[in-house]
């Protein structure tokens, strides 16, 4: 797995931080250099006493850079540290940051250039003497903890890092699917109200074309057929409107779905056809107890499907329709209609696509859509399995 850049999972310093690390700073240069240093240096060497004063200030001023350039910063430390006692804090500071992007081989160089300036301070320090062996394995022990702490914090701040990132991505990644999930279902209801609004437009046709072509039908006739058609474009108006309105939706308006039909909708279904002048015959030979959800509402769109093709194709035909089945034998729904003779006047415009989405629907649940012509029947069969 590739390494993330330091830089981005490195914290934003607030001012307290900067506080801390500062006060941090000056104890520990503090504390290294009123060891007695300095009392040596302003009694015997006071050009020096001066010069390790200002070689800390230049650190202290440089090590405000260290995250813009770690290795710079901190080979600049280093050798301001090698005189400048006053220097230790931000060299420590300036190590830290370093080895928190735990990259070897800068750790390894500005680690080799510290040891050098390590040797260098145990042998210029006067107040060590002759314990110079000690101070020189502690220090050389100081400096591996310094770098050991600054690989610790980085390895910690690179796991936070990964884990916000995981959590960031996994929630872009719920968003993405309750999105989409969100929009098939949408899809879904379009496609089950689609089948209700060319039901309601074909009807509308079929009666249309009647009045336009028998003129001499009674008026109690003519009446109920424009009732029909006034009903039915109501029923359509409101159907497409809500299909509209679910296809522009941007975002779940919290408003209840229209209920889909189901399997005890299908005797309405078929009283409908026949109050609109279809020839239907309904045969039930189900068990008496009802389908799964999913299995009654294909079943009820299949017989719809074929009530419409039967009204746009053969209007004045018998639709005979047949149900047999039941638990452990499965579903078999079978419509049946003549075919036309001759050409109709007028023929409603198909889309061709109601026998593909039919089919789509049936073996969503494991089902089969079959049509054919046999003899002068058109027949339409599904088939559904029925688990016992």
């Amino acid at each position: 797995m590739d390494r993330v850049d330091p830089a981005a999972y490195q914290p934003q310093l607030r001012w307290w931080s900067h506080l801390w690390r500062i006060v941090a700073m000056l104890v520990m240069s503090a504390s290294v250099w009123f060891s007695g240093v300095a009392e040596f240096q302003a009694q015997h060497a006071p050009i020096w006493f001066w010069a390790d004063i200002a070689g800390g200030v230049a650190a202290f001023v440089l090590v405000f850079f260290r995250r813009r350039h770690p290795v710079a910063v901190a080979v600049a430390t280093t050798l301001l540290a090698a005189w400048s006692f006053t220097a230790a804090g931000p060299q420590v500071l300036a190590l830290v940051s370093l080895a928190t992007r735990r990259r070897w081989n800068e750790i390894i160089g500005v680690g080799v250039l510290t040891l050098a300036q390590t040797v260098m301070v145990v042998l210029i320090d006067p107040t060590i003497g002759n314990d110079w062996q000690i101070m020189l394995a502690l220090s050389v022990l100081a400096m591996t903890t310094v770098f050991a702490i600054g690989m610790y914090i980085g390895s910690r701040r690179e796991l936070l890092y990964t884990l916000r990132e995981r959590a960031r991505v996994a929630e872009a990644e719920q968003a993405s699917r309750v999105a989409q999930a969100r929009i098939a279902e949408r899809a879904r209801i379009a496609r089950e109200m689609h089948d209700v609004l060319a039901h309601r437009i074909s009807m509308v046709a079929m009666h249309a074309g009647a009045l336009s072509y028998r003129t001499d039908l009674p008026a109690e006739q003519v009446r109920e057929a424009s009732e029909v058609i006034r009903d039915n474009a109501h029923l359509a108006l409101t159907d497409l409107r809500e299909v509209l309105g679910i296809l522009r939706a941007e975002e779940d308006t919290g408003a209840p779905d229209r209920p889909q039909p189901s399997w005890g909708d299908l005797p309405d279904l078929v009283t409908g056809a026949r109050s609109a002048g279809m020839r239907v015959a309904l045969t039930d030979g189900l068990s008496p107890q009802d389908p799964p959800e999913r299995l009654g509402r294909t079943a009820y769109r299949v017989v719809q499907e074929a009530l419409t093709n039967a009204h746009k194709h053969a209007p004045d035909t018998m639709v005979s329709v047949t149900l047999r089945g039941g638990p452990g034998d499965g579903i078999v729904v079978e419509a049946r209609n003549p075919l036309r003779v001759g050409s109709p006047q007028q023929r409603l415009p198909t889309s061709g696509l109601g026998l593909v989405g039919l089919s789509e629907r049936a073996a969503l649940v494991g089902g089969t859509l079959t049509h054919r012509v046999a003899g002068d029947e058109f027949v339409l069969t599904l088939a559904l399995p029925w688990p016992a």
